[in-house]
């Protein structure tokens, strides 16, 4: 657990990708494995709650993306390029093994060399710590500001998953279900300026608190990357995760908001990471938390891995659900089984 006086959350900026698919529609690539099995039509919205999943152009790589994302940021916070001191990368998604896909975003921006060029890898969670780790930087004063970019691509995942699931003959009712929760994937790439605070920032929202629960003992539940070289694809125990999930993001929680000021009443906006409405529902019931504070991006946005939580952030800005005067907590839970909780002030 941590708190923070001088981290201002200056700018969000982020990129929708240009494609749109429908779960009805990849059910319907999916009819023969529906018919065969007899699963109803609509299962896939029905069990999620997503409606529809954005995806980019073929062949458009992670850090493409990511720095799409980091322009749009960058322009609306008005700031030069040179200037910014810290770049993370932080997405589940990344152009290769070698180098650092950060290395490839700091070319594109435009960065300078003096710029500390860095990814970041935990899943879902990975922008949120990326906050965290800048917020401490800028807190201790080892920079003064730095740049949080995110750029999920998940069209290789979806078509994978969909030609496996063609292709496989053996597959049963119940040897299925570990390939559903990578349909509920989609892309999309966000960004975030932070600053050091000053009067000029005052209007602006800060990061002043944040806790971490890992729960380890369960990191076998969503498996990726372990298929041949020209596949992609994920083996998730979707019951057993939501289950545990929920349970680690309550002893998070419960660490949470034992700080003043950080109760369920204190607290006028949520963005989540979002998984699926099963998760949503169940969450804010077991943590109990007001529901309807919670602003969500999941039926038309999908799971975006780690995009989803602060893309939902600036949203919720965009909407005014999260406005000056107001708190705001990100609640993250991510394979592994790893959970994050950030606070987020916004004075008037």
């Amino acid at each position: 657990m941590s708190s923070f006086t001088n981290v201002c959350l200056h700018t969000f900026g982020y990129e929708m990708p240009p494609r749109t698919l429908s779960s009805e529609a990849v059910e319907q690539r999916l009819a023969a494995v529906y018919e065969r099995l007899r699963l109803p039509d609509g299962r896939l919205e029905m069990m999620s709650g997503i409606r529809e999943r954005r995806l980019w152009q073929p062949g458009t790589k992670p850090s493409q993306a990511a720095s799409m994302a980091g322009r749009a940021t960058l322009k609306k916070a008005g700031i030069d390029p040179t200037e910014i001191q810290c770049l993370l990368f932080t997405s589940v998604s990344r152009d290769m093994m070698e180098p650092a896909t950060a290395s490839f975003v700091h070319h594109s921006l435009g960065l300078s060399p003096g710029c500390l060029v860095l990814d970041i890898s935990n899943a879902c969670l990975g922008f949120l710590d990326g906050m965290v780790l800048l917020g401490s930087m800028i807190e201790q004063g080892q920079v003064e500001n730095g740049l949080v970019v995110s750029g999920e691509t998940a069209e290789a995942l979806i078509e994978s998953t969909i030609q496996t699931l063609l292709t496989d003959s053996s597959l049963t009712r119940k040897s299925i279900k570990p390939a559903f929760a990578s349909l509920t994937i989609g892309s999309g790439a966000v960004g975030l300026y932070m600053c050091r605070s000053s009067r000029a920032t005052a209007d602006r929202p800060h990061l002043a608190h944040c806790a971490w629960l890992a729960n380890t003992d369960f990191s076998n539940l969503c498996l990726g990357g372990q298929s041949a070289a020209e596949t992609t694809l994920m083996a998730t125990d979707s019951e057993e995760l939501l289950i545990q999930g929920i349970e680690t993001a309550k002893r998070t929680w419960e660490l949470f908001s034992s700080t003043s000021g950080w109760h369920d009443e204190d607290i006028d906006c949520y963005c989540c990471h979002q998984v699926g409405s099963a998760h949503a529902r169940l969450l804010f019931e077991r943590l109990a938390l007001t529901a309807e504070k919670n602003f969500e991006t999941l039926p038309f946005l999908g799971n975006v891995g780690s995009v989803s939580a602060p893309v939902t952030m600036a949203m919720a800005i965009e909407n005014q659900r999260f406005a000056p005067g107001m708190k705001g907590a990100m609640l993250g839970i991510g394979s592994g089984i790893n959970c994050l909780m950030l606070g987020v002030t916004w004075q008037v």
